[in-house]
């Protein structure tokens, strides 16, 4: 495959089709997306889901508040009216007990607000009008946003990817690229399990294989991989989208639930995780004693979930840095390569605006929002971009 290209892209999950697809309408020529297995068939396919503009890092907000907008208006960002990201609008609710935790969920309501981004703190009694399954007796704060909700990554991708299809790029699926061309410290293009490819620039999305970056450019990327386990459960009686997104802050593993599957309730966890050396996903055995734990936590902040059924598991991956926000942008010393890993279970909610400022910093055009906050060197440079939520949780 001797072929060359002004952009090429490698990784077809929900950041790198994104990308394919802004870079189309930014008119960066010929376009060339590389996935070594079909689109959306990685880390995309794992995500919960969730799409929220609730952050403790202004940054944060200000992209998700960008990509909540854009998945709204789905249809016509991609010019379809067939088009479809699934989305369903629930809320977003958080709640928090006495102490730090309820000092951020403050702090953050009251920024999201100051940007322009519906928000608020709700006391009890409305709580439970959204959401009359709660027990809230252990709650000291509880912020509401009424935009928020949840979205298919399977469909989102694929309508990026079909899209900048249609607009002319080569999407290249079942193509592995083993490395990059390069031209003294400039990437210059892909070889490719079909052959080199030259490209004027390269976009690197791939996710928790992006320490094939480091193997390629010889750059150490600050990036772990953490293996998260997500349970449903279900009751007589249907959970519904009606009930907003619950985030537990007063849990001990931090849950998150939604409605899933139109009556059970998806259940996952914002801890660390558990930390792994493989890209692979392999669904781990997971200890009925954790199932429990969490059936229990679950059970505690709605009691109708006290004689719950397990009904099914799945182990996702992340790509998670020590501050668990994003590198965004160029690494240091490679020239032509634009890079975005550890999205650390941001990126499906954030994949719509980070697409389209990647493809314009690989164009070499101003970015619609800043990148120097999710800049490589600032754990270097001892400034880590760490919210008031701390690791693993909200960020």
């Amino acid at each position: 495959m001797s072929k060359s290209y002004d952009v090429a892209v490698i990784g077809g999950g929900a950041i790198g089709t994104a990308v394919a697809f802004h870079l189309t309408r930014l008119g960066a020529g010929r376009v060339a997306l590389f996935e070594r297995q079909q689109i959306a068939g990685g880390t995309t396919a794992q995500s919960s889901g969730l799409l929220r503009a609730h952050y403790s890092v202004p940054a944060n907000m200000a992209l998700a508040k960008a990509s909540l907008e854009m998945f709204e208006g789905f249809q016509a960002l991609i010019g379809d009216e067939e088009a479809s990201a699934g989305f369903i609008r629930c809320g977003y609710m958080i709640v928090a007990p006495e102490g730090d935790s309820s000092k951020a969920v403050r702090g953050a309501i009251a920024h999201q607000a100051g940007i322009g981004i519906e928000a608020r703190l709700i006391d009890k009694a409305e709580a439970l009008e959204l959401h009359p399954w709660l027990n809230l007796d252990d709650i000291d704060a509880i912020g509401y946003e009424p935009g928020a909700g949840f979205a298919d990554p399977y469909l989102t991708a694929s309508w990026f990817a079909r899209a900048a299809k249609r607009a002319g790029a080569d999407i290249r699926q079942g193509v592995t690229v083993e490395g990059l061309l390069m031209d003294g410290n400039r990437v210059t293009g892909l070889k490719t399990s079909e052959g080199d490819v030259q490209a004027g620039a390269v976009v690197s999305a791939m996710n928790v294989w992006s320490h094939d970056l480091a193997r390629w450019t010889g750059v150490e990327l600050p990036m772990s991989i953490t293996r998260h386990d997500v349970l449903a459960f279900e009751v007589d009686e249907p959970y519904t989208p009606r009930f907003p997104i619950l985030k537990d802050l007063a849990s001990p593993s931090l849950l998150y639930t939604r409605s899933t599957s139109g009556s059970q309730i998806l259940v996952g966890t914002g801890d660390e995780g558990v930390e792994t050396d493989s890209p692979e996903t392999v669904d781990a055995d997971i200890s009925l004693d954790w199932i429990v734990e969490q059936g229990a936590a679950l059970a505690h902040r709605m009691p109708k979930f006290e004689e719950a059924r397990f009904v099914t598991s799945w182990s996702g991956l992340y790509d998670t840095t020590p501050d668990w926000n994003p590198v965004l942008g160029p690494l240091p010393g490679i020239e032509g390569l634009t890079a975005a890993f550890g999205l650390s279970g941001h990126g499906f909610k954030l994949s719509p605006m980070i697409g389209r400022l990647l493809a314009q910093a690989a164009l070499g055009l101003p970015t619609d929002q800043p990148l120097e906050p999710y800049r490589f060197t600032r754990f270097a440079e001892g400034q880590p971009l760490r919210g008031t939520y701390g690791a693993g949780a909200v960020s």
